[in-house]
Order: C-alpha cells, then sequence, then structure tokens
C-alpha cells in the first residue's frame, strides 16, 4: 500500500460529486486499478475491468451504461491534484459528457510565466478559430452561392464580419491571473483546461500522487506492478 489521499468534492460540481458519492458508498472502485499512469502528467484509474485483470490485459473502456453531463465550469481547472472526468474524444463525444466512472488526478510540470501567457493567447485564438468554423458553418450555402458567383468582394465581407463576430462571443478569455500563479508555481496541466469536468481535489496525500506517477509502466500506461485502490467516505 502506497499510502492514502483525500479528495475533496466541489459542489459547483453536483452531477459528479453526487455520482462520484453513490459509487463509492456501492464499492463500485474497490479493487480497481489505477490503470494509466504517465509521469509528469496524471493517473488515471476508474475502469471496473480492471478488477482482477491479468497482466497485459488492455484498460480503460469500461465503466457504468451511462455517461454523466459535463460540468466544465470557470475558475476550476486542472491544477496539481485536481480531480477531474475522464471521457471519450470530442471526435464521437463532442458534448463532452463524462465517464460515468474514470477518473483522472493531475500531476503535470511547472511552467514559466512567459509560457503560460504566450500559451493563453494561443488558447484563445484557438477559440476564435473554432467559434469562426462554427459560423461559418452555419453560412455555408451563402458561401458556396458567393464562390460559384465568383463574388470576391462578397466573399471577404463575410469573412470579417464573422471574424469579428467570432471575436465579439470568445472575449477576454485565456488563463486568468490565479490559473497562472498556479501553474508557476505548484504546476498542472493547462491545455486540458475547458475540455474535461474537474469535479475535486487533493487535500492530502500529494506525495502519493507523486509516487504513483512516477512508477514504471508497460503497454498502455499500465503499471508494472498492479496499483489497487480503495475508497472511504470521510464526513
Amino acid at each position: 500500500m502506497l499510502g492514502d489521499i483525500v479528495v475533496r468534492l466541489y459542489d459547483e460540481t453536483p452531477l459528479h460529486r453526487d455520482n462520484f458519492l453513490k459509487l463509492v458508498k456501492d464499492g463500485y472502485y474497490d479493487g480497481t486499478l489505477f490503470h494509466r499512469v504517465i509521469k509528469n502528467f496524471m493517473i488515471q484509474g476508474g475502469d471496473p475491468d480492471s478488477k482482477g485483470a491479468p497482466a497485459g490485459k488492455m484498460l480503460g473502456m469500461g465503466g457504468p451504461s451511462y455517461t454523466i453531463e459535463a460540468e466544465i465550469k470557470e475558475g476550476l481547472f486542472h491544477k496539481r491534484g485536481a480531480l477531474a472526468a475522464a471521457r471519450q474524444g470530442d471526435e464521437v463525444n463532442p458534448e463532452r459528457r463524462s465517464s460515468g466512472s474514470q477518473f483522472y488526478i493531475v500531476w503535470g510540470d511547472v511552467y514559466k510565466e512567459g509560457q503560460l501567457r504566450q500559451f493563453s493567447k494561443q488558447l484563445r485564438m484557438q477559440k476564435v478559430q473554432n467559434v469562426f468554423n462554427a459560423l461559418a458553418a452555419e453560412h455555408r450555402s451563402e458561401i458556396m452561392q458567393m464562390r460559384r458567383d465568383r463574388d470576391r468582394a462578397g466573399l471577404q465581407n463575410l469573412q470579417e464580419t464573422l471574424a469579428a463576430e467570432a471575436e465579439k462571443r470568445v472575449g477576454d478569455v485565456g488563463l486568468n491571473d490565479e490559473q497562472i500563479k498556479i501553474y508557476s508555481t505548484l504546476g498542472g496541466t493547462p491545455h486540458l483546461d475547458g475540455q474535461y469536468t474537474v469535479f475535486g481535489e487533493v487535500e492530502d496525500g500529494l506525495d502519493v500522487v507523486e509516487m504513483i506517477q512516477n512508477s514504471p509502466t508497460g503497454r498502455a500506461d499500465r503499471p508494472v506492478d498492479d496499483i489497487e485502490m480503495r475508497m472511504t467516505i470521510i464526513d
């Protein structure tokens, strides 16, 4: 046994909080493994198929028969020790619904402030581009007609209008001062912000998280030596 990890669940994410508490009460996690561990990134668990899984078995696809509506909230971000819900990728899960049971605990890196400010600019640019692409899709028939008509002036005007609307909708987003301070001191994984639901944080036991994320791993990032978990609720 490596030790105890104590987590606090956020009231701001009640769907994830209540689901996690229910699974713990039901003993759902007992005997499951931290089946995916990536050094300087995160540790992941909660796959029921990992209970008693033989060495070499591919894990990470198990869970209950439901997913959970995303609760991606401003101010809840991927600092070191954050507890977040795993999920399938955007290509099959555009609503970013969370796995019914799988979760990860962030380790990440400590970044220089300049790196973070540059990343923040890139993050905003990407969001503006995503909104612009969505707006262009809404105007697809109009754009296609202008192309058929070879209406370059009309296309240019529409592009400028959509670009201005995208800038307006996105507004002043990116990493705020609190995030920059924490990511440059405590550390974390800022590139995951806004992509996954963060629903808690480690209050005690970061040293245990550190030991786990340093574990030797094999195929599919599964630890060579099984790291089994048991959970209980502290009132």
